[in-house]
């Protein structure tokens, strides 16, 4: 897809370099945004020193972070290029994806989800969204936000929702799932990003939660996540179509970060049996190693 225009260094608006980092308390907790040392206007934003999102406020089609850029493809994919789409983000951060999809796909009608109000009017401040873009930031409860949203009115639901470093439970079920599901368009496209390490448990289970609900899952994460040699992020995608395999595995390959598509009889043999979860034995993703971060 082709890309939009970087802003001008001289009109970048939000944050400058030279006002350096700020630390602020927010609803969820210590809030703080990173001046990128590779990027003149990009920010880092953590939330007690977990990395949540990257932000290049000259440009939004900068995804820094390799699991924003596997959900990236799809968002390319979804439909031909710059053709607006309607997206519902549950979990905000610093809206990246959002910010990504409106520069992309121009006219795209998003809502995003985000329960900390605080963490939001700080984004907001220092890191604004373009006026143009048609994105609602809605303070709320990701799974209510979801649950209110009408059937087949939305071509993208992306799920990027974490309590501290953690999925939270009822984010992570069979239920949860089917609403989104539901309010999917039938061509419509879901993802949905989580973290686990070791033996995997977590993960193989909410790939079972997917494939319980779309005829269309796979599973993108790095050969060393997958081997359970260190912990790190897994995306998963669904739909009720067929997914593009076959362009998701050409972008995967030209991405500075390594990654292994999953499907069909490789997905299910990853998922070792495990049982979709349901509401009531759901729980949250594990705590991420001391030093994950550093």
């Amino acid at each position: 897809m082709g890309r939009p225009r970087t802003t001008p260094a001289s009109t970048v608006p939000g944050r400058a370099h030279g006002q350096g980092p700020l630390t602020a308390a927010v609803a969820s907790g210590t809030a703080e945004l990173r001046p990128d040392r590779d990027r003149p206007h990009a920010w880092e934003l953590l939330l007690d020193g977990a990395p949540q999102s990257l932000v290049d406020l000259a440009d939004p089609t900068h995804l820094g972070f390799a699991y924003q850029r596997r959900i990236g493809h799809l968002i390319d994919l979804a439909a031909p290029a710059r053709q607006p789409l309607t997206a519902l983000h549950l979990g905000g951060g610093a809206l990246t994806l959002a910010r990504y999809t409106a520069a992309t796909r121009p006219r795209s009608r998003q809502q995003v989800a985000e329960i900390d109000t605080e963490l939001t009017d700080l984004v907001r401040t220092e890191l604004p969204l373009d006026r143009g873009w048609q994105i609602k930031v809605r303070g709320g409860d990701a799974r209510a936000v979801l649950e209110r949203t009408p059937d087949d009115s939305t071509d993208l639901v992306v799920t990027d929702v974490f309590a501290g470093a953690r999925v939270p439970a009822h984010c992570a079920t069979t239920e949860f799932v089917r609403h989104a599901a539901r309010a999917l368009t039938g061509a419509g496209h879901y993802a949905a990003n989580t973290t686990d390490g070791g033996a995997l448990a977590f993960a193989r289970a909410q790939a079972a939660t997917l494939l319980a609900v779309f005829p269309e899952v796979c599973l993108i994460a790095d050969p060393a996540v997958l081997r359970g040699k260190r912990f790190g992020n897994l995306v998963l995608l669904a739909a009720h179509t067929p997914l593009p395999l076959t362009d998701l595995t050409r972008r995967l390959a030209t991405d500075p970060a390594q990654a292994r598509l999953l499907h069909g009889r490789d997905l299910t043999d990853f998922t070792a049996g495990a049982a979709p979860v349901t509401d009531a034995a759901a729980v949250p993703s594990p705590a991420p190693p001391p030093r994950a971060f550093d």
